[in-house]
């Protein structure tokens, strides 16, 4: 399906596809001036949930046990308490199909533990915004062009304690839009960002009936970087987003098990504030925007609330092998309004491979998110070691 440029240009560049959402299935509250007060970016797709496992637990992964190749997204601290030492993963995310018949977003991931206390880690998340129809000013055919944007990630995770890590990512990301078109000074927008993130976990079982709970704490602070800039003498804010979550694992015995999980994400970009058509949080300088942004809402500490959206999920796991997922995703109406229930199941074969499939249910009619699915694909290239294998236990009840 083509589409014209100025509705790629407006919707994916300048504004969050998000709020486009909002706009067209739940009523948002604007300033007095008539504006909404809506946190958006360049780049949303930095902020896309790659994969489907952390998919169908509504979209919740940063403090996630069990981790795989896709931690490397959520929280690549989690990777130094991978039962294997290496593995990698490929996910598959058809967008906005219902609307938009030819965007997608694919993500590709991968870790390799160098010693038991260090891991490496990469990924590429490419999104591919379909072929756009090009036009005159007078409406004249003037070719089509290919949208497309990516980041490459690279991580290292490093052990400080028995239960606790921590990790580090640098990244590239370029957003090619319209570069080369017959429109005149645009170029693909660059920029560099990093990660940080931190991971703790903890369990306490008896042995012998496989009984006891784990619990789990993570956070991680993404896309701390530079703005992007398309070609003209306007910069735009990257979607640096701060995720605090945490997980309970409940051991029934040693076949099976209930992972709880609740997520918490702010993204860290100026709120709108506008006054007499001028918006008065334009403008600042990056880390002005991006640590201001907890206390520059319109209407004080209540609105800033609003901007968190809420992530949570069940899943549940036979003998490692087997696992149904539930999960709801909560942002305020006043912030763009998604609210959805997400499921899905997964399977893991001989430790080898494994494969997860999320589909996503909105509570409202006519929302361009339902009938999202995504599927993931897992890979494992040694044997599975239990962490407690190498590791001191800390069970009280031995």
């Amino acid at each position: 399906m083509k589409r014209n440029f100025a509705r790629i240009l407006l919707g994916v560049c300048s504004f969050s596809p998000f709020v486009i959402f909002a706009q067209t299935t739940v009523p948002v509250v604007p300033t007095l001036s008539g504006q909404l007060n809506i946190p958006t970016s360049a780049v949303p797709f930095l902020n896309f949930t790659p994969d489907a496992r952390s998919g169908a637990l509504g979209e919740a992964g940063v403090a996630l046990g069990d981790a795989d190749a896709n931690a490397v997204y959520w929280n690549p601290s989690k990777l130094v308490f991978a039962k294997q030492s290496s593995g990698a993963s490929v996910s598959y995310t058809p967008w906005l199909r219902n609307l938009i018949g030819d965007m997608y977003y694919t993500y590709l991931s991968g870790y390799g533990k160098v010693g038991k206390n260090s891991v490496i880690s990469g990924s590429l998340m490419y999104f591919d915004l379909g072929t756009v129809d090009f036009t005159t000013a007078t409406g004249v055919a003037a070719g089509t062009f290919n949208s497309r944007e990516y980041a490459l990630t690279a991580s290292f995770a490093q052990r400080l304690s028995q239960n606790f890590s921590m990790a580090v990512d640098i990244k590239y990301l370029n957003s090619n839009l319209a570069a080369g078109s017959s429109t005149p000074g645009l170029k693909p927008g660059a920029t560099a960002a990093a990660d940080i993130s931190a991971f703790y976990q903890n369990e306490s079982r008896d042995r012998s009936t496989g009984q006891g709970i784990g619990w789990a704490f993570g956070g991680m602070i993404s896309n701390l970087g530079g703005q992007i800039n398309y070609g003209g003498t306007q910069n735009s804010y990257i979607p640096t987003n701060l995720r605090l979550g945490t997980a309970l694992t409940l051991y029934a015995d040693q076949y099976n098990k209930f992972n709880f999980v609740l997520d918490f994400n702010k993204l860290m970009v100026p709120t709108p504030n506008y006054v007499n058509g001028v918006n008065l949080n334009a403008g600042k300088n990056y880390f002005g925007a991006v640590f201001g942004s907890f206390a520059d809402a319109p209407g004080g500490f209540s609105e800033e609330l609003k901007e968190v959206t809420i992530s949570t999920g069940v899943e549940y796991w036979y003998n490692d092998q087997f696992a149904a997922r539930v999960g709801y995703f909560n942002e305020s109406a006043q912030k763009g309004g998604r609210k959805y229930f997400t499921t899905g199941i997964g399977l893991r074969l001989q430790q080898r491979f494994g494969v997860d499939f999320s589909y996503l249910i909105p509570i409202k009619q006519g929302n361009p998110l339902a009938d999202t699915f995504r599927i993931s694909l897992l890979f494992n290239f040694s044997k599975g070691n239990r962490i407690g294998d190498d590791e001191e236990t800390t069970d009280d009840s031995k």
